[in-house]
């Protein structure tokens, strides 16, 4: 229980400080979103007045003349109620209702390939480190490549073969806009569909990472002493592979995969960018463009917990696994 509740308050500690770089970061950038409001009333003839500019940065939480403590407390007051402002991006919408609307995006698009390539980078990287020298052990320079290709670079190549040249994928967006939303086949059908070439980025890209890690995981492992002993009770060489070799090589990449998964909801901004896919990358990249404080700060809010919360859940799995790691602490 010690070693559970030393990492519980680190990751509140963690969380805390997260929150407050949060805060602090958003407003060292030049602009103010409550003069972006402001440009945008004028263009359409509406008063720009000094109650209605004091009327946005309440709105907006901007602070005004307030000192920057009072915007400090109010802040993390307004995070705990789960109340993280109106959008300048997408004004008059909450800052919750833009994120509520793009998140799942992200996490089906980045999740699913992000599974789809630990797995199968796992398997392969398994199967080339049991057997080096074979085949696929030559395959590892290539994705190594691949890995290092930049992920705009990667995406317009895709783009241009698949979409543009062949026309097996659509280019643009996330669903066919002639449809109406909703739990339905025709709708799930397209929004899968638009979602391949995306998330085929995405796994040729991240996938080589993990058949490297792995490989060399089980190049190690396999000169262990429990392999070799589990060689010379002349198990099945199967056996010892998935049961021995991988099983104890596999742990380092459970790590990567947890804090992958936590960066997931971020999305990839620049995969999402080039197919104009709606996802959370997408109104991340917007805030940042518009100087949008709040939606800026939600965002920021739903990554740290996600990766927080993946790197905690990794750390109390491992005390589960590997004893070794309580008795340490």
């Amino acid at each position: 229980m010690r070693y559970y509740g030393r990492k519980a308050g680190f990751y509140l500690v963690a969380l805390w400080a997260a929150l407050t770089l949060n805060f602090v970061i958003p407003r060292l950038m030049p602009g103010d979103p409550v003069d972006i409001l402001m440009a945008k009333l004028a263009q359409r003839g509406g008063a720009v007045d000094p109650s209605v500019r004091r009327s946005y940065e309440l709105l907006l939480g901007a602070g005004g003349g307030d000192p920057l403590w009072e915007q400090y407390v109010s802040y993390l007051g307004n995070t705990v109620r789960g109340d993280f402002g109106v959008s300048v991006s997408s004004y008059p919408a909450p800052v919750s209702e833009v994120i509520a609307q793009s998140l799942p995006w992200t996490v089906v698009l980045v999740g699913l390939a992000t599974a789809i390539s630990f797995v199968l980078g796992i398997a392969l990287g398994a199967v080339a480190g049991w057997k080096r020298g074979s085949w696929l052990d030559s395959l590892v320079p290539a994705t190594t490549v691949l890995a290092a290709v930049p992920y705009f670079w990667l995406a317009l190549i895709l783009a241009a073969a698949l979409a543009s040249g062949l026309q097996w994928f659509p280019l643009l967006g996330g669903y066919d806009v002639t449809l109406s939303t909703g739990w339905n086949w025709e709708f799930i059908s397209s929004a899968a569909y638009h979602g391949v070439l995306p998330a085929l980025t995405i796994v040729i890209s991240s996938v080589g990472g993990w058949l490297l890690g792995m490989r060399n995981m089980m190049v190690s492992t396999t000169s262990e002493d429990y392999v070799l002993t589990a060689r010379a009770k002349g198990l099945r060489g199967r056996r010892i592979m998935v049961r021995y070799a991988a099983r104890n090589a596999v742990l380092p990449s459970v790590a990567g995969f947890a804090t992958s998964l936590g960066f997931v909801v971020s999305g990839s901004v620049i995969t999402e960018q080039v197919f104009s896919y709606p996802g959370l990358g997408t109104q991340l990249l917007e805030a940042v463009q518009n100087n949008d404080y709040a939606l800026m700060q939600g965002i920021f809010l739903v990554i740290t917990v996600a990766v927080l919360g993946a790197n905690l859940l990794v750390d109390l799995l491992y005390g589960v696994i590997d004893p070794r790691t309580r008795a340490a602490h």
